[in-house]
């Protein structure tokens, strides 16, 4: 999640320069594409590292994991770069425990997890589409591609 690395790398930094390192790695932000996502995260990293040599670690261990959804299509992009889906459900299920406040044995909460994770998820079915199915489908392009080329069978001279 972009926002949880932000508060993570801002850490390393100052308080008064915060504003300053955030502006640069919202740079990374900005980009159309991965390649020059990761480009400019690099050169970022490296600008930073020469005064926060922490912070210059901690983007490097974490370039990946950041920067994972730039391989997506850009329409899925804002979905993917927050956790915000996740811990809105995380949110529910405790909401709906507090109430049952203390459960006779483990299977009464696998029930009740049970029951808020399928109704989410008809939810999402039914009411909401969290993804476009078009998107989807350019994730699957390459694969689509590969079925539709006709085989190419050699026989084998005897």
């Amino acid at each position: 999640c972009r926002v949880h690395f932000m508060r993570n790398a801002l850490s390393y930094v100052p308080k008064g320069q915060n504003t300053v390192v955030a502006a640069a790695i919202r740079q990374v932000f900005l980009q159309p594409d991965q390649k020059s996502a990761t480009q400019v995260w690099r050169q970022v990293a490296d600008q930073l590292r020469t005064r926060w040599p922490k912070l210059g670690a901690c983007m490097d261990e974490a370039e990946t994991d950041v920067l994972a959804y730039t391989g997506f299509p850009t329409q899925h992009r804002t979905k993917l770069h927050s956790t915000n889906p996740l811990e809105r459900l995380n949110k529910e299920v405790k909401r709906r425990a507090d109430v049952v406040g203390i459960f006779p044995n483990e299977d009464s909460i696998v029930r009740l997890v049970g029951a808020v994770l399928l109704e989410q998820n008809d939810e999402w079915q039914l009411q909401h589409r969290y993804m476009q199915i078009e998107g989807m489908a350019e994730l699957n392009q390459p694969m689509i591609e590969e079925e539709n080329q006709p085989l190419h069978i050699t026989a084998k001279a005897a």
